[in-house]
């Protein structure tokens, strides 16, 4: 099996999880904050990320599953996703995803990190991004819909240079722990050093 149908199936696998939904996204909704966990959780962890960044895939794909388990679902943490999308093909990466709506955000995401290695190294990447965007449910010309919509386009835009310029974030992945930054992925125990300390601050 080649590399790109190994991606293709992965993606599949992801998205079998949660329901098939159709169409493109309201912009209010698009450019909605993506969160995961209880908004009364009293520990917010804010994370800035770029799609083509292997960084980011191996955070998501290795470390967050343990955070989410530890700390999102217990109620602990809640985890809010920035894009800060190094070059075109991390931007119209991260357009799709949010295209795909606040419901079926985060599964497109994983879809996407998990199957990074894949797509963002294809010959003919937008081809490939399109054809995981389809598996969540968007026609052809939901994809064309989604990468032409320039209010979208300027709202992540707009993200990205206020994280750089009133933050100094300046390489992905970049994570803000209660308002500390926290540059880079970092093996689980470090997360949880820092997230254990956060808490107990709230006590």
């Amino acid at each position: 099996m080649s590399r790109f149908i190994l991606g293709i199936a992965l993606s599949l696998l992801v998205f079998s999880a949660s329901p098939v939904l159709a169409g493109v996204a309201p912009l209010s909704e698009s450019t909605a904050e993506m969160v995961i966990g209880s908004p009364d959780a009293p520990v917010t962890m804010i994370e800035y990320a770029s799609l083509t960044c292997p960084h980011c895939a191996a955070f998501h794909t290795e470390t967050l599953p343990k955070i989410k388990k530890a700390y999102v679902d217990t109620g602990k943490v809640r985890i809010i996703y920035r894009d800060f999308p190094l070059g075109s093909l991390a931007m119209g990466a991260a357009m799709l995803a949010r295209c795909s709506g606040t419901k079926n955000y985060f599964t497109m995401l994983g879809a996407l990190f998990a199957s990074q290695a894949t797509w963002a190294r294809s010959e003919t990447p937008l081809q490939a991004l399109e054809g995981i965007a389809r598996l969540s449910g968007m026609t052809v010309d939901d994809v064309d819909s989604c990468m032409n919509d320039k209010a979208l386009f300027e709202h992540l835009k707009n993200v990205a240079n206020e994280a750089s310029n009133s933050l100094g974030v300046e390489s992905t992945p970049t994570f803000f722990i209660e308002g500390t930054k926290v540059p880079g992925n970092m093996p689980f125990e470090d997360f949880q050093d820092i997230l254990d300390k956060a808490i107990a601050k709230k006590q």
